[in-house]
């Protein structure tokens, strides 16, 4: 799956980790109370929300490459989500930059790994991003393993948030998102029950830090992007594994636009990483997960 027109020898880095906040039309991803309390979260007031062309600018500049997706909450929020056909097609006119993700709630059920299968098949998407807290399941729930099926069998990778999330914190009842759901060890059945799927367990988990590193090192398709903190806040042991057990595991995401890539950066230059292990974080190892990089 090179069929991209990314150029490796360009890119200083891939960035795994990029959300469409806004669709052509004006529509956002979440409703206006969850993009307050993210803001506030994130401390990012006044971020605008970028289109997708001005993603593909903003990256081009920097010589990078981005995965881009949005979260499919419908069944739980009742928000609709922006088109996944609308991001791929948009990341398909930066094809040098961007690398499009779709999200397809797994409540659709086999619905939805029918418009997976389109979607990769069709539409040239590389992957699925999951968001269990803000789409109310349970990785491990049995309704989301015909969608799971598909993904596997097409050989794109699995994204999932784990660990708390800024999307509805400090509003009352958190908006109705329960951060049970995010616990890795959810996933870690999901890496049992699909072997072949790679997964990507996104953002330092907490308060299951521990629990992320575990499933990482245990299950050899699963690996961990380092978005939504700042590197200067990792936790040791976080640091630790990806200097040494997982080195060939972890990525480089930043959560942008909440989290800029050039923060994400700056900070990681002051992170105590060996300088053999940085290029993989910042850009081999994702080349290899997305099948750019073949050994």
């Amino acid at each position: 799956m090179s069929d991209l027109a990314l150029d490796l020898d360009r890119l200083t880095a891939i960035d795994v980790h990029t959300h469409a906040e806004v669709s052509k039309d004006g529509h956002g991803a979440l409703s206006p109370e969850l993009f307050g309390a993210s803001a506030d979260y994130f401390k990012a007031h006044g971020h605008r929300q970028p289109t997708i062309d001005e993603m593909a600018e903003h990256y081009r500049e920097r010589r990078m490459a981005a995965v881009v997706f949005t979260v499919d909450a419908e069944h739980a929020t009742g928000h609709p989500r922006i088109s996944n056909e609308e991001i791929a097609e948009s990341c398909a006119a930066h094809a040098d930059t961007l690398i499009p993700f779709a999200s397809i709630d797994p409540h659709k059920g086999r619905a939805g790994a029918r418009e997976a299968r389109r979607l990769v098949e069709h539409h040239g998407v590389r992957g699925f991003k999951f968001h269990p807290s803000i789409q109310a399941f349970f990785p491990n729930d049995r309704m989301a393993y015909p969608l799971y099926e598909v993904i596997q069998e097409l050989g794109v990778p699995a994204l999932f948030h784990t660990g708390q999330t800024g999307i509805g914190a400090g509003v009352p009842g958190g908006g109705g998102i329960r951060l049970k759901y995010s616990n890795p060890l959810h996933v870690d059945d999901v890496a049992v029950d699909f072997p072949q799927l790679r997964i990507i367990l996104a953002h330092p988990s907490f308060p299951w830090q521990d629990e992320a590193l575990a499933v990482a090192t245990h299950k050899p398709h699963v690996y961990i992007d380092l978005s939504g903190w700042s590197p200067k806040y990792f936790p040791p042991q976080l640091v630790r594994y990806a200097n040494s057990l997982l080195q060939d595991k972890v990525l480089f995401g930043s959560d942008y636009p909440v989290i800029t890539p050039d923060r994400w950066l700056a900070d990681f230059e002051k992170l105590d990483i060996k300088p053999e292990v940085r290029p993989k974080i910042l850009k081999e190892n994702a080349a290899r997960l997305l099948g750019l990089l073949t050994d």
